[in-house]
């Protein structure tokens, strides 16, 4: 398993069933666009402070965005 993967798939899958632009959540999450673009690339290591910030953002407990296969 290669958890930035998951945490990428995971994040852009929220991300769009909430109808959410990478923009619209970098906002809510206060983080910049780019960031949310190089995770969802599986090109961050993501901070766990960060990590919460997109789950809240998208409204969902933070464990959920390292679930594998929960589609």
């Amino acid at each position: 398993m290669d958890i930035l993967c998951v945490f990428a798939k995971n994040v852009r899958m929220y991300r769009l069933d909430r109808g959410f632009s990478q923009e619209k959540l970098a906002e809510l999450a206060n983080l910049h666009r780019t960031y949310i673009s190089a995770i969802e690339r599986c090109q961050r290591n993501i901070a766990l402070e960060n990590v919460q910030k997109i789950a809240d953002a998208l409204r969902i407990e933070a464990y959920k965005l390292i679930l594998e296969n929960i589609e």
